[in-house]
C-alpha cells in the first residue's frame, strides 16, 4: 500500500526506472505536460522556477501526457528534443503517461486523491496541471493549467529552507 509520495517508482524519458525517494527532503512541482498545447510555453516558466530554486531544494518533474487533444503524440526522443531545443528544459522529464481513467499512472492517482480539483473532482482537466509537494512529501497544492508557473513562486519559496 502506498503511504507516501516517496513510495512511487517512475520511468525517465531514457527508460530507466527511478524511485521518487531520491527527492526526499525536496520541494516538488509535479506537472503533466504536452508539446503541442496552448499551455506549452509554460515549459519556460517551469524551467525558470527550477533554475531559480533548485539549489535551495526544488525539483520540477515533468510527465508528458497525450490524453488531452492528442497534444503529446511524439516518442521519448521527440519529447526530449522538443523540450531541450525550444525551452532549454533541464529539469527531469519522465516517460509519457496517462493521468485519468483506468490506465492512469499510480503516481497521478495518488496526487489527485491527495489534492482534489474544483468541486472535489479528482479528474485532471487538461495539460499543465501542477501539484506542489512539500519537503515532508505532503501534497500541499493543486493548480490548474491556467495558473502560470511564475504565480507559484511565493508558495514554493515558502516551502524552501531560508536563504
Amino acid at each position: 500500500m502506498t503511504t507516501s509520495i516517496y513510495d512511487f517508482k517512475v520511468t525517465s524519458l531514457n527508460g530507466t526506472e527511478a524511485s521518487l525517494d531520491q527527492y526526499r527532503g525536496k520541494v516538488l512541482l509535479i506537472v503533466n505536460t504536452a508539446s503541442r498545447c496552448g499551455f506549452t510555453p509554460q515549459y519556460q516558466g517551469l524551467e525558470e522556477l527550477y533554475r531559480r530554486y533548485r539549489d535551495r531544494g526544488l525539483a520540477v518533474l515533468g510527465f508528458p501526457c497525450n490524453q488531452f487533444g492528442a497534444q503529446e503524440p511524439g516518442n521519448a526522443e521527440d519529447i526530449r528534443s522538443f523540450c531541450t531545443v525550444n525551452y532549454g528544459v533541464s529539469f527531469p522529464m519522465f516517460s509519457k503517461i496517462e493521468v485519468n481513467g483506468e490506465q492512469a499512472d499510480p503516481l497521478f492517482r495518488y496526487l489527485k486523491a491527495q489534492a482534489k480539483g474544483i468541486l472535489g473532482s479528482t479528474a485532471i482537466k487538461w495539460n499543465f496541471t501542477k501539484f506542489l509537494v512539500n519537503r515532508q512529501g505532503d501534497v500541499v497544492g493543486r493548480y490548474g493549467s491556467a495558473t502560470k508557473p511564475e504565480q507559484l513562486a511565493a508558495a514554493i519559496e515558502g516551502l524552501l529552507p531560508p536563504v
